[in-house]
């Protein structure tokens, strides 16, 4: 277990099982947590995007849920450690650990402003799934799917809340059609590319339970890097703390 730091002296237990790469800081970012908002974390790990979340703003509170108790327990250090720091917005994080396959036990419907999930990305039997049962379960669906995914966001928010999710190009006809069908109307969509020359490597998406089909905002790609390193843009969404990457 090692600390690594997220800005403005936010700091996140992490582990070889359970830490974050790039696609968790920008999922973080895309999602614009606003002031006063009710979030819930689908799948939080470490509880990496909940501590950013605070770092700069005062939701209402972030629900973080998560599966492995182990993970669980590296949140609840974290939120301990930033709270003797004097990083007193740490206590608006509340970990869960539960199964989002059960989460009509776990919340009330339509009472969520905000729902974030960063997925398994690949589906159960596709490719070499990881033979530690952790790293099986972020990488793969095999403790979630997607449709599970999009339904327990769809019962958490309120009408028109939102529900913010990252995944990798090859699904995103999965993940829009998946979307629409849990009433989850896609309305912002951002590819991330590790320069400009390359093809995207992930895409953002964020859509409205209730809302109508119709228009969606398509983005600008975001270029992680450049000929002299990460990109104005990532810089001022990554910050200084940590020098490498990996999406």
């Amino acid at each position: 277990m090692r600390v690594e730091p997220l800005g403005n002296g936010v700091e996140v237990f992490v582990s070889d099982r359970h830490h974050f790469f790039t696609d968790t800081i920008l999922l973080a970012d895309f999602a614009r947590v606003k002031n006063g908002e009710s979030v819930v974390e689908l799948g939080t790990g470490c509880g990496t995007i909940p501590l950013l979340m605070i770092r700069d703003n005062s939701p209402k509170e972030i629900c973080a849920v998560e599966i492995q108790d182990d993970a669980v327990d590296l949140l609840t250090q974290s939120i301990a450690h930033n709270l003797q720091n004097g990083i007193d917005r740490a206590a608006l994080i509340r970990p869960l650990h539960g199964d989002i396959r059960e989460i009509k036990s776990l919340f009330p419907a339509g009472e969520t402003d905000l729902v974030v999930c960063n997925p398994p990305y690949k589906l159960s039997g596709s490719g070499v799934e990881n033979p530690d049962d952790g790293k099986k379960t972020a990488r793969h669906e095999v403790d979630c799917t997607l449709a599970d995914v999009c339904a327990a966001a769809n019962r958490l928010l309120r009408f028109s809340g939102r529900f913010v999710m990252c995944q990798r190009p090859e699904r995103l006809t999965d993940v829009l059609a998946t979307l629409r069908a849990y009433d989850l109307e896609p309305k912002r969509l951002r590819m991330v590319q590790g320069r400009a020359d390359k093809p995207p490597k992930l895409f953002l998406v964020e859509a409205k339970r209730g809302a109508k089909p119709g228009y969606m905002d398509v983005l600008p790609a975001l270029i992680i890097e450049n000929e002299h390193g990460f990109t104005p843009e990532m810089r001022a969404i990554y910050g200084s703390y940590k020098d490498g990457y990996d999406v």
